[in-house]
């Protein structure tokens, strides 16, 4: 009789074990779909981690965008708000960023906020990217990589871009304006006269 009680549970609990190992699975998949994309960038050569852009940071870059006409490109856009806000101001706004959580999320927060007409997010890498059809350009960046990005947006911009730098500075660039202070600082470089 005891061995008859064994033999019934047996297959329950076999189907339990599955369950549970399926359910941690699933689970553990699921948080390294989430996670790789805020880790991976802290892995690359230079560390772009996502850090999300303050209010005062965002009114200065409008402050530095007041004024000026045609497209703006956030590069390293983050969770969007600095396109959501340009494209609030009536500005075209594009947004690149390697992060694909964060682009969909963007996407929708535009969506949400009624400028998904005038916004656009691209999944993508910053240097693989040409800028040569952008007037003001947004970077979140970090020292290690300022040089080499100054370089290329010499290279691909037009005379007459302003290049907004939030965080930290360009290396050789003389900003034309510069606008808050400590983290919230911007600097603007008028390309015409940098």
């Amino acid at each position: 009789p005891q061995d008859a009680e064994d033999e019934d549970t047996s297959p329950r609990k076999s189907a339990w074990g599955l369950l549970v190992a399926g359910g941690l699975g699933a689970s553990l998949l699921a948080l390294h779909a989430v996670v790789t994309p805020f880790v991976m960038p802290a892995l690359r050569r230079v560390c772009l981690p996502f850090v999300p852009a303050t209010s005062a940071q965002i009114e200065n870059v409008l402050q530095m965008l007041r004024g000026r006409r045609g497209s703006v490109v956030d590069i390293g856009s983050g969770d969007g708000r600095v396109v959501i806000a340009a494209a609030k101001r009536g500005f075209k706004a594009v947004g690149y960023e390697l992060n694909p959580w964060l682009v969909w999320y963007s996407r929708y927060s535009a969506w949400r906020d009624g400028v998904h007409q005038n916004t656009k997010f691209y999944i993508s890498d910053l240097w693989k990217v040409s800028f040569s059809h952008y007037t003001n350009v947004i970077i979140f960046g970090v020292p290690q990589m300022m040089p080499q990005l100054e370089k290329k947006l010499e290279e691909e911009l037009q005379h007459n871009a302003r290049v907004i730098a939030c965080r930290f500075p360009f290396p050789c660039w003389i900003p034309d304006r510069i606008a808050g202070e400590g983290i919230d600082t911007v600097w603007a470089y008028d390309l015409k006269t940098s």
